[in-house]
């Protein structure tokens, strides 16, 4: 818990000839205390006890939550035929497809995957210049071949390469990458789910496969609410279903609507790269233990014991013998029904007062 929520109108007591009205917040009470310096720790004493009390507390407050999760290979990513035709053959499932492999067949020619995150959206041939161009030759080069300068201008001397290219492919050697030739991945992939059979018709723009990255990642779809506990490098502790333990970093958060419930709902997906192998499990249901704050060795109260003055700020009652006085603190970390507290006046094993 990141601090008090929305207040709520709770009861009064009369405190030394005092009304206080409270107003309860997640345990926090507002006191509204008439002629009462609720922030001077030398505010003259009450006779009135509180209804319950407890001690200050020193010790380490940890502010973690912990979600489900899912073991697997992360998003599927569709994979569409831009060729046409029909579809001779596809990478099994459960493959691993390089650079320069065949991703499947089209018409019995190769579909190649190369490395680079900008999306196929043209042929590009002789004239042909932008980022895509720089993308493709930088491929056509960490293949093997050269003859040309790796720019965003497609030249001659790049045609001249891609002719070679098209050659130890077994395709027409015109010099010219058509469109849907390529299918662009950040690195190697592992063929997920096939969308069509060897002898199916697939007109441009059918989707034939699915792909994923290779390495199991976990997968957490975290509320609004909790986006507290999303930050990228962050690191979370992983139980998998044999209540074994391994590290993770949080690499990717992303938001996603989830589509899976009656109406859609807003979501953040963290994904999260494991230190080590977490046994033989795949898409297996985990436990994601995040850790957003630790503060130690502070003093703490219940959350119960806290005021949220009148005048503004927080405060807790201190109890000595029959007599009491409000002295106020900085509120820090809320965590496990309770909460750091500063200021002065406050030491550890003092009795602070609670609404209940």
């Amino acid at each position: 818990m990141s601090g008090p929520t929305a207040l709520r109108r709770g009861r009064a007591w009369r405190r030394g000839g005092v009304t206080v009205s409270v107003l309860v917040t997640a345990g926090v009470v507002t006191a509204a205390i008439a002629g009462f310096g609720g922030s001077d720790p030398g505010t003259a004493p009450s006779s009135t006890l509180p209804p319950a009390t407890a001690q200050v507390t020193k010790q380490t407050l940890i502010d973690a939550q912990k979600e489900n999760g899912t073991l697997g290979y992360g998003r599927e990513t569709s994979v569409a035929n831009r060729l046409g035709g029909t579809v001779t053959a596809l990478a099994d499932i459960g493959v691993t497809v390089k650079r320069g492999a065949t991703l499947f067949r089209v018409d019995n020619t190769p579909v190649v995957l190369l490395y680079g995150t900008l999306p196929v959206y043209r042929a590009l041939a002789s004239g042909t210049e932008g980022d895509d161009v720089k993308q493709f030759e930088r491929e056509l080069r960490n293949l093997g071949y050269t003859g040309f300068t790796v720019d965003t201008k497609y030249s001659s001397y790049t045609a001249t390469a891609v002719k070679k290219w098209q050659k130890k492919l077994g395709l027409t050697q015109t010099g010219t990458v058509e469109l849907g030739r390529v299918v662009y991945a950040p690195g190697k992939v592992r063929v997920a789910t096939q969308k069509v059979g060897a002898g199916d018709s697939a007109p441009a723009g059918t989707a034939v496969l699915t792909m994923t990255r290779t390495a199991r990642v976990v997968t957490v779809n975290l509320d609004v609410s909790d986006q507290r506990l999303a930050t990228k490098d962050a690191t979370v502790a992983v139980t998998t279903p044999d209540g074994k333990q391994a590290g993770g970093t949080i690499t990717k958060i992303a938001t996603i609507i989830d589509t899976s419930g009656t109406d859609p709902t807003t979501k953040i997906e963290v994904t999260i790269a494991l230190a080590s192998p977490a046994g033989g499990f795949t898409d297996a249901s985990v436990d994601v233990n995040f850790t957003v704050a630790e503060r130690k060795d502070v003093l703490t109260v219940p959350i119960a014991a806290l005021l949220a003055l009148a005048e503004g700020g927080y405060g807790v009652q201190i109890v000595e013998g029959e007599s009491t006085r409000i002295v106020a603190v900085q509120a820090g970390l809320f965590s496990g029904g309770r909460v750091e507290v500063s200021g002065g006046g406050l030491t550890e094993g003092a009795t602070v007062g609670m609404a209940t």
